[in-house]
This record gives C-alpha cells, structure tokens and sequence, in this order.
C-alpha cells in the first residue's frame, strides 16, 4: 500500500512514496481509503523532526486530516458502514502513522459524515483545525459581548476561529497583512489590525484595557500577551509553557487530546452546512508532490489548506 513519509528527518526532500502494509481495523475501528489529506504546519513539524516519537520506528506519516470512504469497519462499530463519505482526524504519533497514506485506520468516534454537498478535498481542510478553532474558545470561555483578538487570521485555524467565536456573540478583532483584510473581514471580523510582531500595541490602541481573550494562530506566545486584560485568556497552539504574568490564564490547545470527540465534530460538520464556517482549500497537489505542497506552506502566503489528492 503506499503511503508518503520520511525515514529521516529533514527537509521536503526527505518525503518519499513509500510501500506500507494494509492496516485493517480492531474494535472500534474504521478503515478509511483517503481520498484528500491536508497539510498543515504540524506535519512539516513532523515531517522535520520536532514532534516527540518515542518507541517509534520509521517509516514516519504526516497527517491529522483526511477525508474519504469507509472501507472496512471493526467489531463493536454500529454508527459507520462500509461505503460511508466520511472525514477524519487522525493522530499520527502512533505505530500507524498519519493520513498520508491511500489506506488508513482510526476510532469510529474520530470519524464523521463529510458536509452535504461537499467534496474530499474540501471536507479534508474541517476536522483537525476546526476541532483545534472549537477548542480554543471553549477553554477561553468568553461571554457573548466580550471581545477576542485572533493572530494568524487569514489561515484555516484562525478563519475558524473567527466564524465560530460570531455565533458566540463575541466582538472580534482580528489581524491582517493589507491583502488578506477584505478577506479577515468577510470571515466575521469586527475590527482588523496589521499583523506582526507588535500586534498586541495595535489592539490596545483599539481597546486601552485590553481584550479579553486571544487565539494565537500565529504562533506568537508571548509578545500576544501584552494586548490581554489582567485575568484574561491566551489560547496557544504549539503548547507554549510560558507565564505571561497578570493573572493571564494559558491555555495548551492540544488536539489529540480531543481527537475522539464525535460530537464536536459533527457539530463542526452541521456549522459547514448551515453555511457558518467557510472550508477553504488553496490549492490540491498529487499524493507523490507531497514535497512541493510541503515547500509550498513553508513559504508562507497560503490563504486556505493544500490538499494531497491520494485517487487522482
């Protein structure tokens, strides 16, 4: 069975097509073909060594997202059938690796329809990023009226983000670099500020007490920290161990963690159909160009997910 993977850390280069076995499921478990495997910056982290992986052998598999059909189901599964479009999140820090694969296996409770009248390639850009957006405002827990300031606005987490904090009732304030604020705002943003490094000076000028939350896409930790009120919230993505003093609370947004959550994920599924969230894909690459979709999220710009298309 193929599969796409490093067995050295490194690179895009180091991605190779590479000859798997055929997993088949255990209890509770589904078997997905892939049809659409998302790439994301956790699996370029993967893929160049950054992820913990011990008591793993190589070959290593990206992925945390797939969309595709059910192809054969386990004992114990009674909510999923063989034939079932389906999308998934995947946790590849197990002995079977990730989503980049044509075969992989997952708990049914992972697992949820695709959007009605969605295709693959689209429904593949939902389930780890969206569950990720999901999170991070349950563990902030603002109360409608109250505002949050979301960084890296115009990717697939902060877009989501966006979207959902609005059916919260929440203002938000978002960044943007010049190109992406129609976009930033057409997802749902209240008021937009330029991105980058001093960020948090440009919301205080807007709210001199400071908001009272922060979804941090951008990966800026820390230096976010200064536009949050005393008490207030910081939802981090990499599990930054920080301490930004004034009472602020961090927030490790692990998704692995909730990666069985079939609830949360079929409440995300029923969000894309009543129009609330937007599934964005940028651009679809071939399975064996994995290296240039790669290459491509690392040079920064993408607006959207890449997508590796593993029947085409």
């Amino acid at each position: 069975m193929r599969a796409v993977g490093v067995t050295e850390f490194g690179g895009p280069e180091e991605l190779r097509v590479l000859d798997v076995a055929e997993p088949h499921p255990d209890v509770g478990e589904v078997r997905i073909r892939v049809h659409a495997a998302t790439v994301n910056p956790t699996d370029t982290a993967l893929r160049a060594g950054q992820h913990r992986l011990d008591g793993l052998t190589p070959p290593y598999i990206p992925g945390m997202d797939a969309a595709g059909v059910i192809s054969e189901v386990g004992d114990g599964v009674t909510t999923r059938q063989v034939g079932d479009r389906v999308m998934a999140v995947v946790v590849p820090v197990d002995s079977r690796g990730g989503a980049y694969a044509d075969e992989i296996v997952v708990p049914a409770n992972s697992v949820v329809p695709v959007p009605e009248g969605g295709d693959f390639a689209a429904a593949s850009t939902l389930p780890m990023n969206g569950l990720t957006a999901h999170l991070a405002l349950e563990q902030l827990g603002l109360s409608p009226g109250e505002t949050l300031a979301v960084t890296g606005a115009a990717g697939a987490f902060g877009g989501y983000v966006i979207q959902l904090a609005k059916t919260k009732g929440l203002h938000v304030i978002a960044d943007a670099s010049a190109a992406d604020e129609n976009l930033v705002r057409e997802l749902g943003a209240d008021q937009v500020v330029r991105r980058g490094n001093d960020v948090a000076e440009r919301i205080r000028e807007l709210v001199p007490e400071g908001v009272a939350g922060v979804a941090d896409g951008a990966v800026l930790n820390g230096e976010v920290a200064p536009a949050i009120r005393d008490g207030g919230g910081l939802a981090v993505v990499r599990g930054w161990n920080g301490d930004p003093g004034r009472g602020i609370t961090v927030h490790r947004v692990m998704v692995v963690e909730s990666a069985e959550d079939e609830a949360a994920l079929d409440g995300l599924r029923k969000q894309v159909e009543q129009g609330v969230l937007s599934l964005r894909v940028a651009e679809v690459f071939p399975a064996d160009q994995a290296a240039e979709a790669h290459r491509a999220l690392e040079a920064g710009g993408t607006r959207g997910r890449l997508v590796l298309d593993f029947v085409s």
